[in-house]
């Protein structure tokens, strides 16, 4: 008898990757708009923070999306996911451009438009992150999730140059200019959904691929009962805080420069997050490669405190370009947080995968309330204040990679 072969999942991790790269891009475009809205829309900071709210609020029905996608599959989510991404960019450039002609209000179009865009985001996100970690030996799930999000970050450090060079160069920011890139946005992401109804993807049963794997493990009757799942959820969070906290608050941070008082700095702004989102995607593939030798949790928690080093930094050089670049610097060692944070939360669950990426996915909802609350404590004290939240975040995420990820599940 033939010896079983290892299934080759090549292919489909090549699809979901590409998904990831489609998540990053449209996440990051739409956090590198801030800034061009922010004058268009003439926002206050706090305002202009609403722009993430309606964005990451979506994640609040991460959960009943992961119970859909018991239902339907991995492919059946990544399809509708992208239907509801594509459809929800041409419905809000055309429902700006109409509320433009109205005379309506146009910044609560967007909004309730970036919502629905958010849905579809919220279902892909859903489907990237079990997915990965199914598609090989669990031994390896870190890895190729740090690579798929080496691969996230790639989009993460191309859509700020996109928006600098091709959306908002040169244009004075006004309501009319915001439609256009989504629309293009849109149909490139439908023309994806039609490709990817025609292609074959596996079907994975995760309970039985863990005792094909040798594993002979009783799983409790529902994934609300592991502990680690919710602590990570609370992670991710906690992480929204620190990754989009930095991007939103540069803006704010520059105007603490003398060169720049009284300046208009949004293209400014917008063409360094580049660096920020670079220094990410140069992380991950760094990442990548060392958790082929180190143990994730190390790695985790040495990142987690030089992140706080560089913003620690930052504060302290608050009048100069050095405290710039060290908040900058920050996005190299946030860059393996996610998937880290993501892949403890779904150890050892067996057939309940799908359900805990949806629960700790609702975490994403961090970057909903803690950018306004941010914005807000901007407007009152300042931007220092508010960055010094950002210590809080790390200190929770170091306590659930050492400690809370530990809580409920059998430690080898």
């Amino acid at each position: 008898m033939n010896p079983k072969q290892t299934p080759n999942y090549t292919f489909a991790l090549i699809v979901v990757f590409i998904v990831c790269f489609l998540i990053g891009f449209v996440t990051t475009m739409n956090n590198s708009m801030i800034p061009f809205c922010s004058k268009a829309f003439n926002l206050t900071a706090q305002d202009g923070q609403y722009v993430n709210s309606a964005f990451y609020g979506a994640y609040l029905l991460a959960i009943p999306f992961s119970f859909l996608m018991s239902k339907i599959g991995y492919k059946g989510t990544l399809v509708l996911g992208l239907a509801v991404v594509g459809i929800g960019f041409v419905i809000n450039s055309l429902g700006i451009s109409a509320a433009i002609s109205a005379g309506a209000n146009v910044y609560a179009v967007f909004l309730g438009t970036m919502c629905l865009v958010a849905m579809g985001i919220v279902m892909l996100q859903n489907v990237a992150n079990p997915y990965v970690m199914v598609l090989g030996s669990p031994e390896k799930g870190a890895f190729r999730m740090t690579l798929s999000q080496a691969l996230n970050s790639v989009a993460t450090t191309v859509a700020p140059i996109f928006i600098t060079q091709i959306i908002i160069s040169g244009k004075t920011p006004a309501p009319e200019y915001v439609p256009g890139p989504y629309l293009g946005l849109g149909i490139f992401t439908l023309v994806v959904c039609g490709i990817l109804v025609m292609l074959k993807l596996p079907k994975i049963d995760e309970g039985k691929q863990a005792e094909d794997a040798g594993e002979h493990r009783q799983y409790k009757s529902s994934v609300f009962k592991y502990p680690h799942v919710w602590l990570g959820a609370l992670g991710i969070f906690a992480y929204m805080g620190v990754e989009i906290g930095v991007p939103s608050m540069l803006k704010y941070r520059f105007e603490l420069l003398p060169e720049y008082a009284g300046v208009d700095v949004s293209d400014v702004v917008t063409s360094y997050l580049s660096f920020y989102w670079g220094g990410m995607m140069v992380g991950r593939f760094v990442g990548a490669g060392i958790l082929t030798k180190f143990e994730p949790r190390k790695l985790l928690t040495s990142c987690l405190l030089l992140g706080a080093f560089c913003i620690l930094l930052s504060l302290l050089f608050s009048s100069s370009m050095l405290g710039i670049w060290c908040m900058l610097a920050a996005g190299l060692f946030h860059s393996v947080m996610w998937p880290l944070i993501f892949n403890l939360g779904l150890q050892e669950l067996g057939p309940h995968t799908k359900a805990a990426s949806g629960v700790i996915n609702t975490g994403v909802i961090g970057a909903a309330i803690l950018m306004p609350l941010m914005g807000a404590i901007v407007d009152m004290t300042g931007v220092i204040i508010a960055m010094c939240f950002l210590f809080v975040f790390y200190a929770y995420i170091i306590w659930f990679c050492n400690w809370g990820s530990k809580i409920g599940i059998s430690v080898k």
